[in-house]
C-alpha cells in the first residue's frame, strides 16, 4: 500500500484540524461577543446598586442609632465655612436627605392641632432635656398628636438645640410649627412654691411674694375680683360663683412651679385652677350623700380642713357639721349653728397673725362678722381656706353619727366625740378646759 494521501484525504484532514481549532477558541469568543458583554455589564450594575442600597442603610442606622444613644446629635465645631460640604456624600447629609423626604410626606400633619381647646397652660422644659424626650411629653400632655413627628420636625430644621429651658405657655389649637417656634423662647425663670392645704389666699399671697412671684396686693386683688380674669370663663366649676364670689377655697393646695416676676395674675392663678380642675372639677362637686354641691361644699370642705388634723376624722368631723346644718343639733345647741372656731379665727386674723386664737371661748361671741358661725346660723358666706381633696371628699360622703359635739383632747390632732351638751360638758371637764 502506498504511503502518501490522496487529495481527499489531505483536505479531511485539514477540515478536522480546522473543527478543532474552532472548537477551543469558541469561549473566548463568546465571552466577548456583544450579547455577554452586555448581560455581565448589567449584572455588574445591579450588583452595585445593591451594594450601595446595603451601605447607604448601614449609614443611616448607624448614625440613628448613634444620635439615640447619646441623646442629641453631635455638634461641629471650629468650622469656618458652616455651609462647607452640606452637599457632600457624607453620612449625616444621607441622613438628613432622608429624614427631610419622610417630613415632606407627612407636611400637611404638622398644620392639624392636636385639639380644640384653646385654654393656655404651661408647659417646662428642663436644662439638658433631649428634643425627643420634650416631643413625647408634649405628646403625653395633649399638645401634640405625634410626638415622632414633631422630633422630626425638629431634627429636619435644625431646631433640637435651639430649644430653650424654661416655661412656656401652650395651647392644644396651636400647630407643630408654632409649637416648635415658641419652645425656643423661654418666658421666664421659675422658683418652686407649696401651698399647704388650709392656707387662706392672704397667707398664699405672702408666700408667692416672699418667693419673688408676685407682690401680694397685686395677687389678691385678682383672686378677690376673678371675673377680671381673661381665664375665668375657661373653667366651669366658677360658673355659679356669686357676682362677689372671690377664688377663696379654689386655689388648689400643692407645690408648683411658679414664674419668678410673674409678669400677669393668669400666669400664677392659672396653674392652680388648673389643678383644681384635674384632682376635683365640676363633677366633683356633685352632691353626695351629705346632700351639699359648688361652693358650698368647698365652703365645708375648708372648715373641716381647718378643723381635722387626723385624716381619718374627717369624715365624722364633716357629718358633725352636717348634723348642725341640717337641724338634727337643733335642740342642743339652739339653731343650725356651726359654731366652729376656725370661721371666726378667719373673720378675726390679721397681717402677721391670720388665724386669730381667742383667750376663752367666750371671747368668740365678740367678733361680729357674717363669718363667725357662733352668732351666725348655717354656713359662712365662703369658703375660709383651701382645702385639700381629703377634706372635700370627707364632706362630700361624710361618716354619718348622732354626734353634734366634738373636742380637741390635745393628743396628737385627736378629738372626742359626743351627743348632748351636758356629754360635750362632761368631756370639757376631762380634758382639762376651763369654763
Amino acid at each position: 500500500m502506498s504511503s502518501k494521501l490522496t487529495v481527499q484525504e489531505r483536505r479531511a484532514l485539514v477540515r478536522a484540524r480546522y473543527n478543532h481549532l474552532e472548537k477551543a477558541n469558541r469561549p473566548w469568543r463568546q465571552w466577548f461577543s456583544i450579547e455577554n458583554l452586555l448581560t455581565n455589564l448589567v449584572r455588574l450594575i445591579f450588583l452595585g446598586i445593591v451594594v450601595g442600597v446595603l451601605m447607604g442603610l448601614w449609614v443611616v442606622a448607624n448614625a440613628h442609632l448613634t444620635e439615640q444613644f447619646l441623646g442629641t446629635p453631635e455638634q461641629t465645631t471650629g468650622l469656618i465655612d458652616p455651609t462647607a460640604g452640606q452637599h457632600a456624600l457624607t453620612p449625616e447629609n444621607i441622613e438628613q436627605q432622608i429624614l427631610a423626604f419622610s417630613l415632606r410626606l407627612r407636611s400637611d400633619e404638622l398644620l392639624i392641632p392636636a385639639g380644640a381647646n384653646p385654654q393656655q397652660k404651661p408647659f417646662t422644659i428642663l436644662v439638658g432635656e433631649p428634643g425627643r424626650f420634650v416631643a413625647q411629653r408634649l405628646a403625653d400632655q395633649g399638645f401634640v398628636r405625634d410626638a415622632d413627628l414633631f422630633n422630626l420636625y425638629l431634627r429636619v430644621n435644625g431646631l433640637e438645640k435651639k430649644i430653650e429651658a424654661g416655661n412656656f405657655i401652650l395651647a392644644q389649637t396651636m400647630t407643630i410649627p408654632q409649637i416648635a417656634n415658641s419652645l425656643q423662647h423661654a418666658l421666664f425663670k421659675e422658683v418652686p412654691v407649696t401651698i399647704p392645704e388650709g392656707f387662706r389666699v392672704e397667707e398664699i399671697a405672702d408666700r408667692l411674694a416672699q418667693n419673688n412671684v408676685m407682690d401680694a396686693d397685686r395677687f389678691l386683688t385678682a383672686v378677690r375680683n376673678p371675673r377680671s380674669l381673661s381665664i375665668f370663663k375657661d373653667y366651669d366649676f366658677l360658673s355659679e360663683l356669686p357676682a362677689n364670689g372671690t377664688l377663696e377655697g379654689f386655689l388648689f393646695p400643692d407645690t408648683y412651679r411658679f414664674p419668678v416676676f410673674a409678669t400677669t395674675p393668669e400666669l400664677v392663678i392659672a396653674p392652680f385652677l388648673n389643678n383644681f380642675q384635674e384632682k376635683v372639677g365640676a363633677d366633683g362637686l356633685r352632691a353626695g350623700s351629705g346632700g351639699l354641691s359648688g361652693r358650698n361644699l368647698i365652703t365645708l370642705a375648708s372648715i373641716v380642713e381647718r378643723e381635722a388634723v387626723q385624716a381619718d376624722e374627717r369624715p365624722m368631723i364633716a357629718g358633725v357639721y352636717l348634723n348642725r346644718l341640717n337641724g338634727a343639733c337643733a335642740s342642743e345647741v339652739g339653731g343650725t349653728y356651726l359654731q366652729a372656731d376656725p370661721t371666726v379665727q378667719y373673720a378675726r386674723g390679721s397681717a402677721g397673725d391670720w388665724w386669730w386664737k381667742p383667750q376663752r371661748i367666750e371671747d368668740y361671741a365678740t367678733v361680729n362678722s357674717p363669718y363667725n358661725t357662733y352668732l351666725n346660723q348655717g354656713l359662712p358666706p365662703g369658703p375660709i381656706a383651701s382645702p385639700g381633696l381629703s377634706a372635700i371628699q370627707s364632706s362630700q360622703n361624710p361618716t354619718k353619727s348622732d354626734y353634734c359635739f366634738f373636742l380637741a383632747t390635745g393628743d396628737n390632732g385627736r378629738h372626742v366625740f359626743a351627743r348632748t351638751l351636758a356629754e360635750q360638758q362632761q368631756n370639757l371637764q376631762s380634758y382639762g378646759y376651763q369654763p
